[in-house]
C-alpha cells in the first residue's frame, strides 16, 4: 500500500456541541461503576446523537464527561493511530496504554516511539506479571500454538482488567464494517466484561476513511501494513492476508477465532 500525502486542514469541532452530562463522574478512590437506569439512558441517547457526529467531537465529549477516568487501549493499528492523532488535538492528557503481551512485532514497538516523537504522548506499556520465557516454561511451551483463547485471556484480557481499575470509560478503535460481530457495535455502550462505558468514535468509518485521514494528515502507521498485514496483533498469531481475503483473515489463521476477546459484542450493549 503506497500512500500519497496530501495536505488538508483538520476537521472543525465547532459544528457539534457535546451534550451536558446527566450526572458527574465521582472521584472516589475505588469507584464502583454501576449500570444504573440513568446511565443506560445516557448511553442510548449519546449513541443515537453521535451517529452523525465527527469522531473528534465524540472524543472531546468523552474526555469532558469522564475526565481522568477516560482511557484508551491501543495496539497501534491504523484506526488506533487515527484516534491517537485526534486525542492529541482534543484531549492530549488522556491516558493511552498498550497491552504488551511480549509477542508484539518489533515494528509495533517502534511505532510507540514514533508516537512519542510526533505527539509527545507516552503510551503506557501494560504487561502480564510473567515474561514470555517464564510463561512458556510454566506451560511447557508456547500456549498460543494449542490454546490461543487461553493465551489471549492470560496475556491480554487479564492485563486489561488490571489496567482499567478505577476507570469509567474507554475508547475503542473498532469499525462496524470489520466483521459481522463488530457490525453490532454501539458508538456509546456498556462493556459488561470490564464494567466500563465503551466508546467507539470510528464505528461508522470505513477502511477507506481511515487511510484517507492517515494520508491527509501524515499520521504515522505500522510499516507492516504495506506488506499485506491489514490487521496486526501478536507475531505468532498474525499473517499477511491473500488478495480477496477478509482484512482480519490473518489473525489466528487455522483456528475458529477472529477476536482476542476485547471487542466481542455480546459483552457490550447500548441499552
Amino acid at each position: 500500500m503506497l500512500l500519497q500525502t496530501v495536505a488538508v486542514s483538520e476537521p472543525a469541532l465547532s459544528s457539534f456541541r457535546a451534550p451536558v452530562p446527566i450526572f458527574e463522574a465521582t472521584q472516589d478512590p475505588e469507584p464502583v461503576w454501576e449500570l444504573t437506569p440513568e446511565l443506560v439512558e445516557e448511553m442510548r441517547a449519546r449513541s443515537e446523537d453521535f451517529e452523525s457526529a465527527e469522531p473528534e467531537a465524540i472524543l472531546k465529549w468523552a474526555a469532558e464527561r469522564f475526565g481522568s477516568r477516560f482511557t484508551m487501549a491501543t495496539a497501534f493499528g491504523p484506526e488506533g493511530m487515527v484516534l491517537i492523532h485526534m486525542l492529541a488535538q482534543v484531549a492530549p492528557t488522556t491516558r493511552i496504554f498498550n497491552l504488551d503481551t511480549g509477542y508484539q512485532f518489533a515494528e509495533t514497538l517502534e511505532l510507540r516511539e514514533r508516537v512519542k516523537r510526533r505527539y509527545g504522548i507516552e503510551v503506557v506499556m501494560e504487561q502480564p506479571e510473567s515474561s514470555v520465557a517464564e510463561y512458556e516454561a510454566l506451560n511447557g511451551g508456547p500456549v498460543y500454538k494449542s490454546e490461543p483463547d487461553r493465551c489471549c485471556a492470560e496475556r491480554k484480557l487479564s492485563v486489561l482488567k488490571r489496567a482499567v481499575i478505577g476507570m469509567r470509560a474507554w475508547a475503542s478503535a473498532i469499525r462496524r464494517d470489520q466483521s459481522p460481530d463488530r457490525a453490532k457495535a454501539a458508538i456509546v455502550g456498556w462493556d459488561k466484561k470490564f464494567g466500563l462505558v465503551k466508546i467507539s468514535p470510528l464505528a461508522n468509518w470505513t477502511k477507506k476513511d481511515v487511510w484517507k485521514r492517515i494520508t491527509d494528515q501524515e499520521i504515522p502507521y505500522n510499516p507492516l501494513h504495506d506488506q499485506g498485514y491489514p490487521s496486526i496483533g501478536c507475531w505468532p498469531c498474525t499473517r499477511a492476508v491473500m488478495f480477496g481475503e477478509d482484512e482480519r483473515a490473518g489473525r489466528w489463521s487455522g483456528f475458529a477465532k477472529t477476536e482476542c476477546g476485547l471487542h466481542t459484542q455480546e459483552d457490550t450493549k447500548s441499552s
